[in-house]
């Protein structure tokens, strides 16, 4: 799988991960749990390595941590997750009960969710940092209401990653968000790359377009994906999903070439319609 530097490190990352917004949300015995252990083992088989997860995403933290230690392969994994609360100590106890059920005592990267307040969890974040209990830091947000914000964060502190969500039929993020993350330094992991779901829901009745095998696409999926891509600010996607088949889907937009973003002028909006 292609890889990105992380600017701050130069560490390299693959570039298509794994979000478990949902579909990690699953109890032991479930049949939608006994899918997830081919979803983790397709991301890792595949060369990816980002599993994304959050104390807002109700048990997706615990399930993703039973699964890791059931493969044993948590050291292949680079294990993100996020802080959803206010309150210095809140956060702290929040954030040390993550790594309890991620099985984690050193978490990759630790972000801010949404911004909740975020002067606080990023003072400690930056003691945990230079402690060696979290390897990045950074924020994150989902609402172009929020981007303002972000923009002055971003601008103020020094951080590591921005989460935020792009999609070829959602590209306010390319208007300064994904131009300052470049200037300023800072690895972009994209949620949502699929548009929330509804675009690729909208797409996937439609023939793929001739262009799309030029590219190394053979699912819309990939052709979404290869589009998000496509910006050199962005470092990693992190499309969510249950199914092992979809994972491994999702994971060839991650090799061959990357289309420019330039690529796309005259395919995006025929493509939104």
């Amino acid at each position: 799988m292609n890889t990105r530097p992380i600017p701050s490190s130069g560490e390299a990352l693959p570039v298509i991960g794994c979000g478990t917004y949902v579909g990690f949300d699953q109890a032991p015995g479930s049949a939608g749990y006994a899918l997830l252990p081919g979803v983790v083992e397709a991301l890792l088989a595949a060369g990816g390595k980002v599993l994304d997860s959050s104390p807002m995403y109700g048990r997706a933290e615990e399930t993703t941590g039973e699964l890791l230690a059931a493969s044993g392969r948590r050291a292949e994994a680079f294990l993100a997750t996020k802080v959803w609360t206010s309150g210095k100590l809140e956060g702290i106890r929040q954030m040390e009960e993550s790594m309890r059920l991620l099985r984690s005592d050193r978490i990759d990267l630790m972000q801010v969710h949404n911004l909740v307040d975020w002067r606080s969890h990023l003072a400690t974040l930056r003691g945990w940092k230079e402690q060696g209990r979290v390897r990045y830091i950074g924020i994150t947000h989902y609402s172009s209401s929020a981007y303002a914000e972000v923009e002055a964060v971003l601008r103020a502190e020094k951080l590591d990653f921005l989460q935020i969500n792009y999609a070829l039929d959602d590209r306010q993020a390319e208007r300064r968000l994904l131009p300052l993350a470049a200037e300023r330094g800072v690895a972009v992991i994209v949620n949502m790359p699929f548009g929330g779901g509804g675009l690729l829901r909208g797409l996937l009745g439609k023939p793929l377009p001739g262009w799309a095998a030029e590219i190394g696409c053979a699912s819309w999926a990939q052709v979404l994906l290869k589009f998000v891509l496509g910006h050199p600010a962005v470092t990693c996607a992190i499309p969510g999903t249950r199914r092992r088949e979809h994972m491994e889907d999702n994971a060839r937009a991650g090799f061959g070439t990357v289309p420019p973003l330039a690529f796309w002028d005259d395919k995006a909006e025929a493509i939104g319609r």
